[in-house]
Order: C-alpha cells, then structure tokens, then sequence
C-alpha cells in the first residue's frame, strides 16, 4: 500500500480484473459537439503522447471488443471531427489490469432535441494506474492534465484517484463498498449519467478540481478562492480570467478514516464548493443503496 492510496485489486473467477484503484481526469464541457470535436481530438493526442504508444489498442464493436487499426483510428477521427454527437470508447490492450482507457461522450448540447435534458454536457474521461503515478511523479500528471485542459472549453472538471474498472458489472458495486466510505478520496466516476445531468454544476472536491463558468464568478474568482481556502498545501492557480484549478497538496489522497485520515483540505473545499455541487437525482435502487450513495457524495460535508 502507497501512503497516499490502498492498493485494490478485485479479480474475477478467471483472473480478469474487475476493480483496481487508478487516476481518473474528466472535464465536462457545455459545448454542442459538433464545436468541440476537434479540441477533444487534440485532448486525445495529447493522453495518447503521455502514455505508451501502443496502450490504446481497443474499441467496442458489436457488443465485443475489436483491435484498433489504421481504419478504425480514421473513422474514430472522423467521428470527433464530423459527427453531431459521438461516443468513443478506447481500451488497453487485452490481459491488462484496466490502465488506460479513454471514453468521450460528445452530445448535442443546446440542441432542441436535448430539452428534456437542460443540464446535457459534453464530457471526457480517461484513465491512468497510479503506476504511472509512481514512475513519474504527480507534477507529471498534473502537468498532463494542464496541457487537456489548455485544449477544451470546460465549465468543470477534476483530476484525482478513483476506483476504474467495470463499475456496473454484478457484484462490482459492492466490492466498491467495502472501500469507498474508508477511502473517501477515491472517486466513484458514472460518466454516462452525468452526461444528461450534470450541466454547470460541479462533482465536489479532487485532487486537482478545474472550474469554469459561472461557478468560478459566483465564487468571487480565482483571488477569492485563494483567500478562502487555508489549509496546507492547498493552491490556486488561474488559468485565464475565465477558469482556474484547485490542487489540495502535492499527491492526491484517498484518506483512510480507520486511521484518522479525514482529509480536512477537502473537506474545507467541499463547504466551498456545496451551493454548486451535483448530487445525483437520477438513480434508481432500494432504499439502502440510495441511502449509501447519498452518504458518499456527502462524504466531505457531513
């Protein structure tokens, strides 16, 4: 076990990997697709160049996995350049302990065929082990996530540790709770729901938390959050006038409240944060699954 994270590793009967702990990188955009096709593209180029040149080698194809050639790679182009609304899925390659994924769910937002959806988004997400962490260190990390950033119109996103893996999978989402109330800082990312829901609100605290409009004017701008937000190691960095980043320490942290590790800097930014927080409305289950999952996102807060 890292001092900054527990090492997850939850197998199936035949070896394959279900759950593991890893970084997670998301930005929500709240741009039709058919504008940001091609930033996202370059988001992609720029994952792909931080990561081995051959860890991306899958996509999804009539309900199987399919090996990633020259065609494929073009129509995949295609699709973020072209498309009105996309969804590109990317995996590693096969026997690997779920690394590198990219997934970007590219919607019609604004479009009269969304009314039913106000709060639709565009969003992005991808996926590296916390090996790539080790190796290189959380200034690498953080400057890969500056660098996606620079390349998209976001109005949120947020960079940290979170349980990647097949998280719908049976049996999945209670291997996720025997950990994620004693690890709070490791996310629980359904980037599919969020797609029609999320809007201009914000997923609470991250490692790195990203904030566009209008959530950073309500706040005061970047000088306000810096005055506010007090506890060690925590930065404010603008990036224009427009957006900012919050990082909490050097590492992202998943805490650990058998031993006391709370993780105050979050929980400061979390009551922050709140007013504009998203907590999901849209999820079906017994009472106790919706009691649980309604403790988690008030984790920080309560």
């Amino acid at each position: 076990m890292s001092e900054h994270y527990p090492r997850i590793r939850i197998r199936a009967q035949n070896g394959a990997l279900l759950l593991r702990e890893g970084l997670s990188l998301c930005f929500y955009i709240r741009h039709p697709h058919s504008s940001v096709g091609p930033m996202v593209r370059r988001a992609l180029e720029i994952y792909q160049r931080a990561i081995k040149p051959d860890e991306l080698t899958l996509y999804p194809l009539d309900d199987d996995w399919e090996t990633l050639d020259e065609k494929a790679w073009e129509n995949i182009r295609q699709k973020l350049l072209a498309s009105r609304v996309a969804l590109v899925r990317l995996s590693d390659r096969p026997g690997s302990d779920k690394d590198y994924h990219f997934y970007y769910y590219g919607r019609p937002v604004g479009d009269p065929s969304e009314s039913a959806f106000p709060g639709t988004v565009c969003a992005l997400e991808c996926w590296l082990p916390t090996e790539f962490l080790e190796q290189h260190g959380p200034e690498r990390v953080r400057a890969l996530a500056l660098e996606m950033a620079e390349q998209l119109p976001f109005c949120s996103g947020h960079v940290g540790l979170a349980f990647n893996g097949e998280l719908d999978l049976v049996g999945v989402p209670e291997e996720i709770r025997r950990y994620c109330f004693r690890y709070p800082g490791l996310d629980i990312v359904h980037l599919g729901r969020l797609v029609s829901h999320l809007g201009t609100r914000v997923r609470g605290p991250h490692w790195m938390t990203f904030l566009g409009q209008p959530v950073l004017s309500a706040l005061g701008g970047a000088p306000t959050l810096r005055a506010r937000l007090t506890s060690p190691g925590t930065t404010v960095q603008e990036l224009n006038s427009e957006r900012a980043v919050i990082t909490l320490g050097e590492w992202p942290e998943a805490g650990d409240t058998d031993r006391g590790l709370a993780l105050p800097a979050y929980r400061e930014l979390a009551r922050i944060l709140e007013p504009w927080t998203y907590f999901e409305e849209h999820i079906t289950g017994n009472e106790s699954f919706l009691e649980n999952r309604r403790r988690w996102e008030r984790r920080f807060l309560d």
